[in-house]
């Protein structure tokens, strides 16, 4: 999915207001110039009779007009350029104005063949939005793959969690060309909230579109918008957003109070999600057993059956941690 339609509007509307303060410091800069050094101005002016004249000369039949127009061209940049230096000047303060050199404040360049690509620039605007748009930033900047540790697992408990680090590295190094979702359950504060955010600080970084929601907050804002007839637009927003996000995830599965319409909503999210062939992972302290008496038979049937299920056990590591922080 990456930006929507507005998001990349917002964007390109950016780059539009920069190039037009650019320009307005140059026109500035310029007047600067015919003021303090009129000869500057002279020389300025003198360029378009030049080129009037060389393009006449070319037309007669000269085709040494060419040559020289660009010696004479030449000669009136250094002297420009001596001008501006002997009157305290840099030599390039006349030259356009950009923020970003290599676009020059477009957005894109040109690849060899000859399609634009998105400049550096751009995908770090890019980048940002989708960032915001995750509702995950504080998360990720404190769990991600870079603050990963393993030292409080042992045994098994060790075994499944580097089984389960294994599968959302191997996720995110194929998740362009391979479609996949992943089921993390187990018991309570053994990982599977980090790793989902793991996963969504490496593939916001590549520019790709992820949406969390804790699963109470995600039923809250549907029904909210739903049973709202003033939040038609809202709930038509957010259903787009959650239909067709590169990435969904929806934490804490099982902490809703569960009903009908949230039945109904969850398997219209993965049923959709599913039909584009878009990812999502989904993190639930319940097992199998209780995720299957839960929700509706089809549910259980699509996740057990689309999904990478993916088992945590061990002791509660946030616990753990106040534990040790108190020792010490």
């Amino acid at each position: 999915m990456a930006l929507s339609n507005s998001q990349y509007e917002s964007i390109m509307r950016d780059y539009e207001l920069i190039r037009d303060r650019n320009r307005h410091i140059s026109e500035i800069r310029r007047k600067e110039i015919h003021s303090a050094i009129p000869e500057y101005a002279e020389l300025e002016s003198s360029i378009a009779s030049l080129s009037v004249t060389a393009a006449k000369e070319l037309l007669s039949g000269d085709e040494d007009a060419t040559r020289r127009l660009h010696d004479s061209l030449e000669r009136i940049r250094s002297r420009q350029q001596a001008l501006l230096s002997s009157s305290g000047y840099p030599s390039d303060y006349l030259q356009p104005i950009y923020d970003c050199e290599k676009c020059q404040d477009t957005g894109y360049l040109a690849s060899d063949t000859g399609a634009r690509q998105k400049c550096s620039c751009f995908r770090r605007r890019e980048i940002s939005i989708l960032y915001a748009q995750s509702n995950i930033q504080d998360m990720i900047s404190r769990e991600n793959f870079s603050t990963l540790s393993y030292e409080y697992y042992q045994g098994e408990d060790l075994q499944h969690f580097q089984s389960a680090v294994r599968l959302s590295k191997n996720f995110v190094e194929n998740f362009k060309k391979d479609y996949h979702n992943i089921l993390f359950y187990g018991t309570v504060g053994t990982g599977k909230s980090f790793l989902s955010g793991c996963i969504a600080k490496e593939l916001l970084n590549q520019g790709f579109s992820v949406i969390y929601f804790s699963a109470s907050g995600l039923f809250e804002s549907l029904a909210r918008y739903s049973f709202d007839y003033t939040e038609k637009e809202s709930l038509q927003d957010l259903c787009e957003d959650l239909y067709n996000c590169d990435l969904l995830i929806i934490d804490d599965l099982g902490t809703e109070i569960t009903n009908s319409f949230v039945t109904s909503q969850l398997f219209t999210c993965l049923n959709e999600r599913q039909l584009r062939r878009k990812s999502s992972i989904i993190s639930t302290n319940l097992n199998l057993e209780e995720l299957r008496d839960r929700y509706s038979d089809r549910i259980f049937s699509r996740i057990t059956s689309n999904f990478f299920l993916c088992k945590l056990t061990g002791p509660d590591i946030r616990i753990y941690r106040k534990r040790l922080s108190t020792i010490k």
